[in-house]
């Protein structure tokens, strides 16, 4: 366990999510040994959210859970189904390509190798949850709204919505896309953006017997979209299905979650943009999930501010972008990063008390970075979006050569150790 050292920091996190409580960890797990901070996590929900998809964790990410303690208990628990390889499909024909996950002698990529993970969101969750629980330095309360932000030359104060304030050294924003942090302090002007494209997703529950057309995970390219079907469990007794397909703008948060709860009518609008698929199993699966939830996929612009003097945003709060593959390790090596960044600055002996210092030198670190992804996922929106005959003949032309030709680039990622790589700080 990690009691809080009287000498380290007082930091304040919005957000129980992944990224907030990942951010938790590894500000714990990279301070110094005399001034562990105490940290104490707010988020709205009454609980923490449990519910949700399945996210592909690349080797990258399961590399950082493993250094903050959470895939030890991901393990143990047998959360998960480990991917080998991703296969990419045309629906109307055959299979177009592989991403490989097992590296050069079956075990992985890197050193130690690690492969990737699918894992429902609500089981990668609770098995950050666990962990945290072992560190006595961090609180988690739920069900606090804040309502005001007010920074000063030496603290951080929230107030929430029952009238408690609570006041710290540093605060991290890690309250996702909506983010209250970057809404009413670091950059209100800044407002998220519908993509065009929404995520619908459920759970196959399917027998022994039921034969799908993929090993492990399988994006399924249509005119209409994008359907990834996935094992997410070691038991193989459910698939999970996500449509990521374009869908117009409903125009507010309770219009989307009104359309969203109507899970037949999204069930009906998958069925007509993938029922006319060559592979077998494509119309049965969709049939077969026992609910549809759609979310929609909202953006921030490429560039944009992530700190003020003692408020650092980490995650979508500070770059939300469409998926592309990597989002979740995105996160996890935002969190790592920033930790090693601020840890340097404290080792200097916290120059001038400014800590603006290490935030200049994680943004320094990160912003080329986080841009590139940002330009892969506008190609994943023009990818998913609707597209006529000749325009997915094209993309079916084009995927496997682009997946041939950033493969160097994904598998430079995927053997990335950003625990040790040079902070140049």
């Amino acid at each position: 366990m990690a009691p809080a050292s009287s000498q380290g920091l007082e930091i304040l996190i919005l957000g129980g999510g992944i990224a907030g409580l990942t951010t938790a960890l590894a500000l714990t797990k990279f301070a110094p040994k005399d001034q562990i901070p105490r940290i104490r996590i707010f988020e709205v929900r009454p609980v923490p959210a449990t519910i949700g998809g399945a996210v592909n964790l690349t080797p990258n990410a399961l590399r950082l859970l493993d250094h903050l303690g959470a895939l030890p208990i991901i393990r143990e628990r047998d959360y998960g189904h480990t991917i080998d390889f991703l296969e990419v499909f045309d629906i109307y024909s055959t299979r177009l390509a592989t991403s490989d996950f097992s590296g050069p002698e079956g075990k992985g990529v890197g050193n130690p190798p690690y492969k990737a993970l699918r894992i429902t969101r609500g089981d990668a969750l609770k098995g950050v949850l666990s962990t945290l629980e072992q560190h006595e330095n961090i609180t988690l309360t739920c069900g606090k709204k804040t309502i005001d932000i007010k920074e000063t030359a030496d603290k951080v104060t929230l107030t929430f919505e029952d009238g408690e304030t609570v006041s710290g050294d540093l605060l991290m924003g890690c309250d996702g896309i909506h983010s209250v942090t970057r809404n009413k302090h670091v950059e209100p002007e800044r407002k998220e953006t519908y993509s065009g494209v929404a995520n619908a997703f459920g759970f196959a529950p399917i027998e022994k017997d039921f034969a799908v057309h993929f090993d492990c995970t399988a994006i399924n390219f249509a005119r209409r979209g994008m359907l990834l079907t996935s094992y997410h469990n070691s038991a193989k007794d459910s698939v999970y299905i996500g449509a990521v397909m374009q869908v117009p703008d409903i125009g507010s948060r309770d219009g989307w979650k009104a359309k969203g709860a109507e899970a037949e009518k999204t069930r009906a609008e998958i069925l007509s943009r993938f029922g006319d698929s060559n592979i077998p199993c494509i119309v049965p699966l969709i049939k077969k999930a026992e609910d549809f939830f759609l979310w929609p996929i909202f953006t921030l612009s490429k560039h944009g501010k992530w700190a003020t003097d003692r408020v650092m945003l980490l995650g979508d709060a500070a770059h939300a972008m469409p998926p592309q593959g990597e989002s979740t390790g995105i996160v996890f090596e935002d969190t790592v990063l920033f930790s090693r960044c601020l840890t340097r600055w404290i080792e200097k002996g916290k120059p001038g008390n400014n800590m603006k210092e290490a935030f200049d030198a994680y943004e320094k670190l990160r912003r080329g970075r986080i841009e590139a992804a940002f330009e892969e996922s506008k190609d994943v929106v023009r990818t998913v979006s609707d597209a006529g005959w000749l325009g997915h003949k094209i993309k079916t032309y084009v995927i496997p050569w682009f997946l041939w030709f950033t493969s160097g680039t994904r598998q430079k990622h995927f053997i990335e150790d950003v625990t040790t790589v040079d902070i140049g700080y």
